[in-house]
């Protein structure tokens, strides 16, 4: 299982890059599936799409007391996901983690 962790671990990091570090880190467990990169990959992918749906859709508020609590959440989410994969441990973010996992499955 450290084992395990330890080969994914870079590729678990590398999904938390917002944006292209998911498709970067879907490449690099393209072979192997890991199962510790893959857990990663399902979370970066939901937080990255999560990122770009609460952003299109605040965007049409020019408001501060709006978007604040937006950069909040995902940074929060970031922050947690990106320590719980340096870590090696395999916990799904608060809230929304569970679901992510859920509805990116065929993601492996």
């Amino acid at each position: 299982m450290n084992n395990t962790i330890e080969e994914g671990k870079t590729a678990a990091i590398t999904s938390y890059i917002l944006g292209i570090g998911v498709f970067i880190a879907m490449s690099m467990n393209a072979e192997d599936k890991n199962p510790f990169a893959s857990f990663h990959i399902r979370q970066g992918l939901g937080i990255t799409l999560t990122f770009i749906s609460l952003g299109l859709i605040i965007s049409n508020f020019d408001s501060m007391m709006i978007s604040a609590p937006m950069w909040i959440f995902v940074s929060v989410l970031w922050t947690y996901g990106i320590f719980s994969a340096i870590k090696g441990e395999t916990k799904p973010m608060p809230l929304v983690g569970n679901l992510y996992q859920k509805w990116f499955k065929s993601i492996s």
